[in-house]
């Protein structure tokens, strides 16, 4: 099955994780959204009792305008298997997925209430209208909605609201919310970003430290008309039982600038635990600036899944790493990514964002039965041709080794059909441009192009795609 990156942002803009992954994964290439979970994230750090202006004085509002079109052209034969395709006769399947849509993202953040314990609340509401997609090409790619029986509908409104406390330099967030964590976090890879349901506790008490802990029960997929659904577990059969809350422990070390270090342990209740390191190192080569300086960056994923509990996915014992090294030299960067899958099923997560891995692409995740896979990607800022805010990349990654002969077959996996000497490739293109100055500050677009091929024994779609996007936001 044909995947998105589910930290592959709509459009491009800084990383919001606090910078630590200067060259992301080619599913995050395009950095996140324009206002990607600054403020609406969980993971947003608190600010101290004696800086903080009040209730209505530190209160902020955002608005993001955002058009996306997508196509994706499955070949060999290949048709969509996605809504009600799937219980269509095979002739009059589509073999291509097309949606094109509008969407109003609005945030307001309010502040807290003087005192030891200060108090406050947050608000969101999102709205999408399809503007070109019918019941034949509208499911697959998740970004327009359709009803329980597969049929295109015409738009998306829903919200939620955080009820927050702070002490001192720690937050306490209850209600629907983006999070960011390495093994749990909200995508915002459509026209609508995914929110969660329950609660997180972000602690800045400490100097370079930040701790947090969770628990969610329920998830807004992107293209999800309502707030009440279940966790949605990425690759897991569909029909098969899983736990219905996740819970999550962990923070990150910035202790020096070039070196930061993560820690998180997580576990889908009844079903299984992940546990996770990250370590992110950058190696000046040569001081200066502009087209002069160089460097040499090295990022760590390590992810760890074992069943527990009542094990209702069947048997999982699985270890998936990558390390991507990243070779930066004025306005180039180089990369070269390695990833491998020790385990018998597919590595797995819960929510759309919740997997960092550096081979984690546009259309796969790279992450099937003992796989293997390398990335070689470049990208380079324009700005040096008298282009500002224009960047352009291109990356290739190729997985081998696929082997799913062993997939327990009562487990909650064996429905993906891997086979034996299972192999595939990807290359992706893309260009961005932001406006950096002007009435139109902020203006982004995005042109992508995907193109994704695989032998049988790997088991998802052989397909072309093609994304251009659009977005412009105001705030306070």
């Amino acid at each position: 099955m044909i995947r998105m990156h589910p930290m592959q942002p709509a459009l491009p803009s800084a990383p919001a994780d606090g910078g630590r992954r200067r060259f992301p994964p080619v599913g995050s290439c395009c950095g996140a959204v324009l206002i990607a979970l600054a403020g609406a994230a969980s993971g947003a750090e608190g600010t101290p009792r004696e800086t903080a202006g009040g209730f209505v004085e530190d209160t902020r509002w955002s608005l993001l305008n955002r058009t996306v079109y997508e196509r994706r052209d499955y070949l060999d034969g290949a048709t969509s298997n996605g809504g009600r395709n799937a219980a269509l006769p095979k002739i009059r399947r589509s073999d291509y997925a097309k949606e094109w849509g509008y969407g109003l993202m609005g945030t307001v953040e309010s502040g807290f209430t003087p005192g030891w314990i200060g108090f406050g609340a947050d608000a969101h509401v999102s709205v999408a209208r399809n503007l070109s997609g019918d019941d034949y090409r509208v499911g697959k790619i998740r970004m327009l909605p359709v009803d329980s029986a597969g049929y295109a509908q015409d738009g998306i409104a829903r919200g939620g609201i955080v009820l927050k406390a702070r002490v001192s330099s720690t937050v306490l967030k209850v209600g629907e919310q983006r999070v960011k964590t390495p093994i749990f976090s909200s995508s915002d890879t459509r026209l609508l970003p995914e929110t969660m349901r329950g609660w997180i506790v972000t602690s800045n008490e400490f100097d370079k430290l930040t701790l947090q802990a969770g628990r969610f029960t329920g998830s807004t997929d992107r293209n999800a008309r309502s707030t009440d659904n279940p966790l949605i577990v990425n690759y897991l059969d569909p029909k098969s039982p899983r736990g219905d809350a996740f819970e999550l422990a962990g923070g990150t070390w910035k202790g020096i600038p070039s070196l930061s270090l993560s820690a998180y342990v997580g576990r889908l209740k009844d079903t299984w635990r992940t546990s996770y390191l990250g370590a992110f190192y950058t190696v000046p080569l040569q001081e200066g600036a502009g087209k002069d300086k160089s460097a040499l960056s090295f990022d760590l994923q390590v992810y760890r899944s074992k069943d527990t509990g009542r094990a209702l996915a069947g048997p999982v014992d699985n270890t998936t790493s990558s390390l991507m090294t990243t070779y930066t030299h004025g306005h180039h960067r180089l990369g070269l990514g390695l990833q491998k899958v020790a385990g018998n099923t597919p590595f797995d997560y819960v929510t759309r964002g919740g997997i960092w891995l550096g081979n984690a692409a546009q259309l796969s995740d790279f992450n099937a039965p003992n796989e293997r896979s390398w990335q070689l990607r470049y990208e380079v800022d324009a700005s040096q041709w008298g282009a500002p805010g224009l960047s352009l990349g291109a990356a290739y990654i190729r997985g081998s080794g696929i082997d799913g002969s062993r997939v327990p077959a009562r487990g909650g996996y064996a429905w993906l059909g891997y086979g034996r000497d299972g192999k595939h490739w990807e290359r992706d293109l893309w260009l961005r441009y932001t406006v950096r100055e002007g009435r139109a500050k902020g203006l982004a677009f995005l042109l992508r192009y995907g193109e994704h091929r695989n032998n049988k024994a790997q088991a998802e779609l052989p397909t072309r795609q093609i994304r251009v996007a659009m977005e412009y936001p105001l705030g306070s």
